[in-house]
């Protein structure tokens, strides 16, 4: 910035370059959502390593001076591309890794969506389809600051975009080591997160960790007739039943013992809108205590996310021998997915009810990460975001876990860690109708094109 530009003559000279960018990016953005790249998915795989070579190809094309895609092992495909300092000497620059992952989840039915879910469409100034903002905005995010800077950014820019994030990440760690050389940063933007609502920015600086595991109860050595040995015999899926009840007490709260469960001073949610957010249903109850900023972002929160049954048309009189059940435990800041873990097991076996045996297996899990947003780049990050939004910069948590985030504050603890991202409540992450805010999209762009800037 020249000394006799002022803070509005660069705020109009940036925009001016967002704006240029940003048709180009979005049909790029289309384009990205057209591939079903859904990596947990087998039959997806293939997808998911074109979706890389299309990122790979755009970054080319906006003038990267290093393209690669890299996998670890059996790993999905990730793409690293990177920008030198529009200046004399790069080497004194600082360098912003900037983060988004481009594999998505499977769409929960392609029938029930209003439009194709990888067939983008526009309607009331928002893009429908699955990845529109979990994360493929976040890829042209990025890719759009970089085309605002004409390939030029005024830092070095490193941009990774993973692939396998929706599938909990489990090679992001070797690729780190692997690469840890080209992914050194001063700043690493994480564009994985969103915004509580589309005119006001938020830096997240909560997130809650994850802990799955897959619950198996068996009582019989094979299906018996109902009628001839029910009575006596109690079978597998209602046992599990009184079982999936008992990890909640009569408000809705998770009863079992030794979760962290922490209090929090920020200011409360409008219920009316949370509801209308969520979508739930006239008459239905929220469950659970506390503010909703606590029960969100502070507490423990367990769901039931399937079970194996005959599906109702295919039930027959039989007592069923076995049955299972996926079960997620949502863990607050501060608390530690082994020991999590070890308590939900312990409180699974001692919950079962009739003898009946149980086999618990663990699967996922993740850290909770929390960060102090304390110092020069959060303090840079809350202006540029202020003069782009025109409100200020808030703190947030966010009720998900996002397990690389902790991946990347290990492995570069010198950095300064920003998670943003381009979704607002009605974004519908992971649900039927995922939708981007084109508004706040183009906001978004300009508030980290202007954090680039003043990170120079």
């Amino acid at each position: 910035m020249g000394v006799s530009e002022t803070n509005d003559d660069l705020l109009t000279r940036v925009r001016a370059k967002v704006n240029s960018a940003l048709p180009g990016a979005l049909a790029d953005l289309k384009s990205l959502v057209r591939i079903p790249s859904v990596w947990a998915d087998p039959a997806h795989r293939s997808d998911t390593e074109r979706s890389a070579t299309a990122i790979a190809d755009l970054a080319r094309a906006d003038g990267a001076a290093e393209v690669q895609i890299l996998t670890s092992g059996t790993g999905a495909p990730a793409v690293l591309a990177h920008w030198p300092a529009d200046s004399g000497e790069p080497a004194l620059a600082p360098t912003v890794l900037l983060y988004a992952h481009h594999d998505v989840q499977p769409t929960g039915g392609d029938e029930l969506w209003t439009s194709p879910p990888f067939e983008p469409t526009e309607r009331d100034g928002r893009l429908y389809g699955r990845g529109a903002a979990d994360d493929k905005a976040g890829v042209m995010l990025h890719l759009a600051v970089i085309r605002a800077f004409a390939g030029r950014p005024p830092v070095n820019v490193t941009l990774f975009v993973e692939g396998e994030e929706e599938s909990g990440s489990p090679t992001l760690d070797r690729l780190l080591a692997e690469h840890h050389h080209r992914l050194a940063a001063d700043v690493i933007v994480i564009a994985d997160s969103g915004n509580p609502a589309t005119d006001v920015p938020a830096l997240t600086t909560s997130l809650r960790g994850l802990v799955d595991c897959t619950v198996e109860v068996a009582m019989l050595e094979h299906p018996a007739h109902s009628g001839v040995y029910g009575g006596p015999l109690g079978d597998a899926l209602t046992a599990l039943c009184r079982l999936m009840a008992t990890l909640h007490d009569d408000k809705g709260r998770v009863a079992v013992p030794g979760l962290v469960v922490r209090s929090s001073d920020s200011p409360d949610f409008d219920e009316a809108t949370f509801r209308c957010d969520a979508g739930v249903l006239d008459g239905v109850e929220l469950i659970g205590a506390g503010t909703l900023p606590e029960r969100l972002w502070y507490s423990p929160a367990i769901a039931v996310l399937g079970i194996d049954a005959p599906p109702v048309d295919r039930a027959a009189n039989v007592l069923l021998p076995r049955a299972r059940a996926a079960v997620s435990l949502r863990l607050a800041p501060g608390d530690d997915p082994s020991r999590a873990q070890a308590q939900l097991t312990g409180h699974l076996r001692a919950h079962t009810p009739w003898g009946a045996r149980v086999t618990v297996t663990p699967g996922a899990a993740a850290a909770p990460f929390e960060l102090d947003a304390v110092g020069a780049v959060y303090d840079a990050a809350r202006r540029t975001f202020g003069q782009a939004y025109g409100n200020a910069a808030v703190e947030m948590g966010i009720g998900g876990s996002i397990p690389f985030i902790a991946e990347f504050a290990r492995a570069f603890p010198g950095a300064a860690v920003l998670v943003t991202g381009v979704g607002d409540p009605a974004s519908r992450w992971h649900g039927i109708d995922e939708s981007l805010s084109l508004d706040m999209f183009a906001t978004a762009v300009l508030a980290e094109a202007l954090l680039l800037t003043e990170l120079r």
